[in-house]
């Protein structure tokens, strides 16, 4: 069983109660969502309890970390595009997001943090931080370029090992075969660039991940954190004095395959003159064009709404005055939206698979195995009238998501957590940098 966070930790000397802590990732941003948005939370609520922390980012997200934190500029340090960079996201655009991932995405990464662990050193001689953490990527294969440094280094929390459910394949053979590869080889290029396996501890998600994990990995010092969390004061309920006219249904997320919002579409199809609904689609991709298609197709032009990528403020808006809020998903490892529309206190159905399967209760909404596509928009649509017809089982499930969401996941308290963290850390010591 792995410990979990704060259970079995030594207190920390006096000296140790506010250790100076240098975060570094690839990218932090509120703006690009997903893993970015983890740093941006740490930085953002490490900074709240009054820490001496700072930040080590890629470039591309500069003119919105220096608008957000006007005031911590000089706390937050970049690493500028390189020629790599561009030629791996130009190449990475003409191939399948995964397949990009794997490959392209990897070397972009690799050159990215080799350059980030020169700037890591520089910044270490200059403001000697007791703390060194790498936050993202969460992938638990993926290795770490942070090694030899001078401090102890915190990875994780890690997230991932998951595939699609059997009958949900959407990637080709050659895709597929790409992937096995590297999941194959993570052993032998975590031994080749050796962070994790010099950390001084190894956050994961769930056991999942821990399962995934390269097995000369699996012997380190590991703590179950999960990595994913929400701004409860962003993301709140709204009182409402009466009911909507029209059941409002939101989906948040990327317009890309592995979300399935296709058979979203196909469910809210089945739900013409059986309810008056509205579906808000907010999120932008690739697959907008056919997605705007099939929903012209399935006469669905007056029911839905898409949105586009909104401002996050904008977004939470969109979100409180919705009714429910729809994940299909079938490969999620964690899913922040699903947190967020528990915060606002509306029910979710997601399917039950991956990260959703880990955040939803009964109490706070619904999950649907994942069983053929055609079950699950079936029973996707049954549950949506389920949940349309019945308002105050509805409203109950809301209100129990967000006394789940701020008890557990409330990003400030996770940084508060973070700390006790730290301090176990330097309470236990590290492997001497080699």
């Amino acid at each position: 069983m792995l410990p979990k966070s704060g259970s079995g930790h030594v207190k920390s000397s006096p000296e140790r109660s506010a250790p100076k802590i240098l975060l570094v990732a690839e990218h932090a941003s509120a703006v690009f969502g997903g893993e970015a948005l983890i740093p941006y939370q740490y930085f953002k609520h490490l900074r709240k309890l009054d820490l001496d922390v700072h930040l080590l980012v890629h470039e591309r997200t500069r003119k919105e970390l220096l608008a957000a934190f006007s005031s911590d500029n000089e706390r937050i340090h970049f690493v500028s595009d390189s020629l790599i960079n561009i030629l791996c996201y130009k190449i990475g655009k003409l191939m399948p997001d995964r397949l990009a991932v794997f490959t392209v995405g990897v070397i972009s990464h690799f050159d990215t943090q080799m350059r980030q662990r020169n700037v890591v050193q520089s910044l270490q001689h200059k403001f000697r931080f007791d703390i060194i953490h790498e936050p993202i990527p969460v992938s638990p294969k993926l290795p770490s370029m942070l090694f030899g440094l001078s401090a102890p280094v915190v990875i994780g929390p890690m997230n991932g090992g998951m595939d699609y459910p059997p009958n949900y394949k959407m990637d080709s053979v050659f895709e597929r075969f790409i992937v096995r590869c590297f999941r194959l080889s993570a052993g032998f290029w975590n031994a080749v660039f050796p962070g994790k396996q010099r950390a001084a501890l190894l956050l994961v998600a769930n056991k999942r991940t821990y399962d995934a994990l390269p097995t000369t990995l699996k012997s380190k010092r590991i703590v179950e954190f999960v990595e994913n969390g929400v701004d409860v004061n962003l993301f709140s309920p709204q009182a409402r004095l009466t009911p909507h006219k029209t059941f409002r249904i939101i989906h948040i997320g990327r317009l890309v395959d592995v979300k399935r919002v296709d058979l979203l579409l196909a469910a809210c199809s089945k739900l013409i003159g059986k309810l008056e609904f509205q579906l808000d689609l907010v999120g932008d991709g690739p697959l907008r064009g056919l997605l705007e298609a099939q929903a012209e197709r399935l006469s669905l032009n007056r029911y839905v709404r898409f949105h586009g990528r909104l401002p996050q403020a904008t977004a939470a808006e969109l979100l409180r005055n919705a009714d429910l809020m729809v994940l299909t998903s079938m490969r999620e490892c964690g899913g922040a939206v699903v947190l967020e529309a528990m915060a606002s206190g509306v029910p979710v159905i997601a399917a039950k698979w991956g990260g959703p399967a880990d955040y939803v209760t009964a109490d706070s909404g619904m999950l649907i195995p994942p069983a053929t596509p055609q079950v699950f928009v079936d029973e996707l649509t049954k549950v949506m009238i389920w949940m349309a017809q019945n308002e105050r089982e509805r409203v109950m499930m809301g209100k129990a998501g967000r006394e789940r969401a701020t008890e557990l996941y409330d990003w400030h308290r996770k940084a508060r957590a973070l700390v006790k963290i730290y301090r176990d850390v330097l309470v236990f010591g590290t492997p001497k940098a080699i």
